[in-house]
């Protein structure tokens, strides 16, 4: 039964999930469409003291999960996967109390209307998490090393002729979640698999993509206890990530910077993904592959290029020229409507935001050693600044920004946005893997060993692609960041007397 004083603004209300059980909290938060400022939903709020309390009796629900074999949750997982790609799976009530159903259909266009993700990226994200359910063996193979899973059914095993058992570290997985792409949900499923009940906050603009997941899981036979649901402000996500024994953590530089260095949490947060290019390269021949990697999944995504390097000498061909040629054709990207089946760019759902950032960048351009090469095509305003942010249908754009860093320390060098931005750094070729940075996933495209080598020693890279693999092209058995299952389960030493 509804809990609220007054019926939410927009007649759908989307409640706590507390251990699967929903719950219509009295405070809420009114999620509005970015084209007309209505309401979409009231999103019921939890406290730091609710999730506290709830987490106490976390150890109950993961023995639920212990009820089943690791080959009966992949089922589950399989059986998942259809219902959130196809099924219309509960969602929240009316004003009246009634439930209220979600399609896939309804899905995309709630997850439009308040992220500002059009409905072809929408689907396209989702058909990526109903994967990742759908393969899940293949996920799980890929992050236990291609560990014979029923040994986590008994606590130990017999594999190629050695005892193996392994410890679960916690019993519970919390995770702070983000609001830039659905996609990165695929990143947490497989603790379901694994016998690890979730608490996740969802991000304050797309409760959409986790209510789904759960909705789906629980169609399929997972307990519903597995996973709970808590919309929360700054305080409650703190309580979540301190009361779980192990959490997922994404943000931007300066919020993941608190969670630094602690062993319990797995940060996610700017990828700083790159492109280099050896002097034995061409980028004549890659062209279409530095431009598929930033602007792909409208440059949202932390696997998205944010920089590509390469000699400045020349041996790769002249950087001027690529940043010429690169930037025509993000510049021939076009923002759209949001149910445009064309559609590439997602809106900011602030238009603040957009414009704080393009002010931003102008003001970086300031200082020598970078400039901006899509600039000719956008034009320049009264205020002398470029003409990036656009308005297409009700919502703010940023048109794809392409930089040429002559000075690789300039700071656009060094930068991620959440759109299609990148810089052309050109840097003396011996120094490239000493100046890139933190980088997520680094493409190298060159046929050198001495250079392969480099760039597998290189401390900087998290995740290398050698050759010609555009960053965003990921193997869901090769986890992009981190390793889910080593930080939810530690092997150990393991004899027993025969």
């Amino acid at each position: 039964m509804a809990t609220w004083i007054e019926p939410p603004a927009s007649g759908l209300a989307l409640p706590v999930l507390r251990r699967g059980e929903e719950y219509y909290s009295l405070e809420t938060r009114v999620l509005d469409d970015i084209r007309t400022g209505e309401a979409v939903a009231n999103v019921g709020q939890a406290s730091a003291g609710m999730i506290a309390r709830d987490l106490r009796d976390v150890a109950e629900y993961q023995k639920l999960l212990d009820g089943f074999t690791v080959d009966e949750l992949l089922k589950i997982c399989t059986d998942a996967a259809h219902h959130l790609a196809e099924s219309t799976l509960p969602l929240g009530l009316d004003a009246d109390g009634n439930p209220v159903s979600q399609s896939p259909d309804d899905y995309l266009a709630q997850l439009a209307a308040t992220t500002g993700m059009p409905l072809s990226m929408g689907r396209a994200n989702l058909a990526k998490l109903v994967g990742v359910l759908a393969d899940m063996p293949k996920m799980l193979d890929g992050l236990t090393r291609g560990l014979d899973l029923s040994i986590l059914d008994g606590g130990w095993g017999e594999q190629n002729s050695r005892s193996l058992s392994f410890l679960r570290l916690t019993e519970s997985l919390g995770a702070v979640l983000p609001n830039n792409s659905p996609g990165v949900h695929g990143l947490w499923m497989p603790a379901v698999p694994l016998k690890v009940p979730l608490v996740l906050r969802p991000g304050s603009r797309e409760p959409w993509t986790p209510i789904r997941v759960a909705r789906a899981f629980v169609a399929a036979g997972l307990p519903p206890q597995a996973i709970s649901i808590y919309p929360t402000n700054y305080d409650g996500a703190a309580e979540l990530m301190l009361r779980t024994g192990r959490s997922l953590f994404y943000g931007d530089a300066s919020t993941v910077e608190a969670w630094k260095g602690s062993s319990k949490v797995q940060i996610h947060g700017p990828g700083w993904s790159k492109v280099l290019l050896a002097p034995d390269s061409d980028w004549h021949d890659h062209l279409d592959l530095l431009v598929s990697s930033i602007a792909k999944n409208g440059g949202r995504s932390c696997i998205n290029c944010s920089s590509v390097w390469l000699p400045a000498d020349g041996s790769a061909g002249d950087p001027s020229e690529l940043a010429e040629a690169a930037a025509a054709q993000l510049a021939a990207i076009e923002p759209k409507t949001l149910d445009d089946p064309d559609a590439t760019l997602a809106a900011f759902p602030d238009p603040a935001v957009a414009r704080a950032i393009s002010q931003m960048i102008d003001q970086q351009l300031e200082q020598e050693g970078a400039v901006d090469v899509t600039a000719r095509h956008y034009g320049i305003d009264e205020s002398g600044a470029v003409n990036r942010v656009v308005e297409v249908g009700g919502c703010t754009f940023l048109r794809p920004t392409l930089i040429h860093c002559t000075d690789p320390s300039h700071p656009l060098a060094h930068a991620e946005y959440g759109f299609p931005f990148a810089a052309v750094v050109e840097v003396d070729a011996n120094e490239i893997f000493d100046t890139i940075g933190p980088t997520l996933i680094g493409t190298v495209i060159s046929d050198d060993p001495t250079v392969r080598q480099r760039a597998m020693i290189a401390p900087h890279i998290d995740r290398i692609n050698l050759g010609a693999i555009p960053t965003w092209k990921i193997s869901w058995d090769q986890p992009h960041e981190g390793n889910l299952f080593d930080h939810l389960y530690q092997q150990r030493a393991f004899q027993m007397a025969v």
